[in-house]
């Protein structure tokens, strides 16, 4: 998006790389989708008393705030899909039918979602609905405000994934929150490829659950098998329905480091006589590492 009322003589501020957005969004083909967007931020308006747009030193106590209180963490739902089913009674429970057969449903405190006014999930859309976020936030001497969210350029396989942590002290208790994530599997020291491709294909657009909190199995009216999962945390009861088939079980929780653990162990049984190294990310530049010699 370009910046309001743009101009030659205006002055621009900007902040590249200023935080990473990890969220889950609903598609109508995709389903449940984690999703990791950095966001850079320009600012455009007058020179205050100090010379500047904007202080440096505010942009992350203010912008970034925003920002990650406002997405970050978050389920983000497109209010204008025609395939959503909700109560003004219970804004936070809601079905959503899926394309291409079954539905998933939510229910959560307010503070673990975000509706915005589109039919799709698209950067320029969270975008504006961030923007106007902060120019109800900003001096009044900022005129414009342009928010680029954008993907990281991952060379190599990578996955979307969806879980929540109800052991967590922080929003990764979140039961639909998520990442895109790059993931690096080494045999004996050398990269494999074909080992990282099958993981990310395993893992396209999943749900990462957890035996524990799993409430109920069962087959639906439209013949399609469902899983519901079911926690309290301390913001609030999570539950959270969804197709089998977009569903992937571990037997413990699902923190990065038990992810890479998990896939480390499955390898190291498939190559037994073989050291195998796991580097599992969890959105952009951080996750774990997982070694069985």
């Amino acid at each position: 998006m370009q910046p309001d009322h743009a101009g030659p003589s205006m002055n621009h501020l900007f902040v590249d790389n200023l935080t990473v957005i990890d969220f889950a969004y609903l598609d109508p083909a995709r389903g449940l989708v984690g999703e990791s967007w950095i966001a850079d931020v320009v600012l455009g308006g007058e020179l205050d008393d100090q010379g500047m747009v904007f202080d440096f030193s505010n942009v992350k106590r203010t912008i970034k705030r925003v920002i990650d209180e406002r997405v970050d963490h978050r389920l983000v739902i497109p209010r204008g899909y025609e395939g959503l089913q909700w109560s003004e009674d219970t804004p936070n429970t809601f079905r959503w039918a899926l394309t291409g057969g079954g539905h998933i449903e939510h229910s959560s405190p307010d503070e673990a979602v975000v509706w915005l006014s589109s039919d799709r999930v698209v950067p320029s859309a969270v975008a504006a609905l961030l923007e106007k976020e902060l120019k109800a936030v900003l001096p009044g001497n900022v005129i414009s405000v342009d928010i680029n969210l954008r993907e990281e350029v991952i060379e190599g396989a990578y996955y979307h994934y969806v879980h929540g942590l109800k052991k967590h002290l922080g929003n990764c208790q979140r039961i639909a929150h998520g990442h895109r994530s790059p993931i690096r599997i080494d045999r004996n020291g050398h990269r494999a490829y074909d080992l990282e491709e099958r993981w990310a294909k395993l893992w396209q657009d999943i749900y990462v659950g957890t035996e524990e909190d799993v409430a109920r199995r069962f087959v639906g009216e439209d013949g399609i098998g469902y899983i519901t999962f079911e926690y309290e945390a301390n913001q609030g009861e999570f539950a959270l329905t969804l197709p089998e088939h977009r569903v992937y079980m571990l037997e413990t929780d699902t923190t990065v480091e038990l992810i890479a653990a998990h896939i480390a162990d499955k390898l190291k049984a498939e190559f037994s006589g073989e050291e195998i190294r796991v580097k599992a990310y969890e959105g952009v530049g951080k996750g774990a590492i997982a070694i069985r010699a």
